[in-house]
This record gives C-alpha cells, sequence and structure tokens, in this order.
C-alpha cells in the first residue's frame, strides 16, 4: 500500500512522532497554563519534586496550600529540591536592569527564601543557589520537574517568566527532550552551593 493511503495528511499533521512524543503541551506564555495544572503536579509527585526556576516564588500564589504540600510531600518520602538564583549575584542585578519592573528578580528570590525559611527544618528539603559561573544559563531557562513530567521555560529577552513560553514534557523514553532539559537543571545542581 501507498503511504498516503495509510497515513493521509490529515492523520499525519496529528499525529505525534519523533521529537515531539514527550510534548504534552505547549503554552505561549506560561500564565496561560492553568493554575490547577501545578498544584496537580505537586500532588501526584511520588518520588522527586524539582524546582530550578531562577526564583520560584511563584508556586506559593499558583498552588494553595504550598507549603502544606511541601510538608506533606518530604514526610511521605519525596526528594524536593529547589535551586535558586542568588539574590545578590551579578546576574541576579543584570537581569533586574533587563525587566526592570517593581517585583524584582531578588524580591522574588527572597520570597521564596522567606516561604522556606517559614516551614522550619524539614528533612528531605534542599535548597541551593546556582554557582555564579552559571546563573547566565540558569536565569535563561526554568526547568521544573515532578517525577516524569516536567514543565519548562525558556525565558525570552526582556520577558518576566510569565510572559514567556511553558512546555509541558512527560518522559517516554532516554534521551527525549525530557532528559535533555533534566540533565540541564542537574549539571547546574551539581555545580550548586548550599543556601545559608
Amino acid at each position: 500500500m501507498d503511504e498516503d493511503m495509510l497515513w493521509p495528511k490529515a492523520v499525519k499533521e496529528r499525529l505525534k512522532t519523533g521529537g515531539d512524543l514527550e510534548i504534552v503541551q505547549s503554552y505561549p506564555y506560561r500564565s496561560a497554563a492553568p493554575s490547577t495544572l501545578w498544584g496537580s503536579l505537586s500532588e501526584e509527585t511520588r518520588e522527586e519534586l524539582f524546582l530550578s526556576g531562577y526564583t520560584n516564588y511563584f508556586f506559593w500564589t499558583l498552588v494553595p496550600a504550598f507549603s502544606q504540600v511541601l510538608r506533606r510531600k518530604t514526610r511521605d518520602g519525596v526528594r524536593v529540591r529547589f535551586l535558586l538564583g542568588d539574590p545578590g549575584g551579578e546576574v541576579t542585578r543584570q537581569r533586574e536592569a533587563v525587566e526592570d519592573i517593581a517585583l524584582s528578580v531578588s524580591t522574588r528570590i527572597n520570597m521564596t527564601l522567606e516561604e522556606l525559611a517559614r516551614l522550619d527544618p524539614v528533612e528531605g528539603l534542599e535548597v541551593r543557589f546556582s554557582a555564579p559561573e552559571d546563573a547566565i544559563n540558569h536565569v535563561s531557562l526554568s526547568v521544573f520537574r515532578f517525577d516524569g513530567d516536567a514543565l519548562v521555560t525558556p525565558h525570552l529577552a526582556r520577558l518576566v517568566g510569565h510572559d514567556s513560553p511553558l512546555l509541558h514534557l512527560r518522559r517516554v523514553g532516554e534521551g527525549g527532550m525530557f532528559d535533555r532539559f533534566s540533565e540541564h537543571a542537574e549539571e547546574l545542581w551539581s555545580r550548586s552551593r548550599s543556601v545559608g
């Protein structure tokens, strides 16, 4: 049989193949993703929650009772990691000048640090700053991993995170987009330093 008879153009355009198999959904803006997505992925995580956005502050505004979610997850044995930018770092200062908004990058990082400090010491919760030499790579790409799902935001020019695109990825196999972005976050983590 002819390939076009088996796979008409309309079917080919709708069928995921190759590199797009792991793309669950894409959004032109991070803020266009439903807030319930962040909450459901956080709640469904059973092994590892790795939040490697530069600021991560918005989790407390999007996910109801996010601090309680973190406590519950760590109590259930989930490894929870936060990789933040250094609020006093040079890249943070440069990004603040680029964004030029009232809710500055350092303020957003400090909001996250305040929320985490309110949790008191929690076993299974790790918080680090990315290394100065990695900060430019960290500020330009946020990877939020929930077991085999990831929400990825490549930051555009002068735009803040919520105005940048978002990809929802689900791991299908080795070497796919999920793994590529996860490896990026893990590399940043490998050179990061503890907060405090």
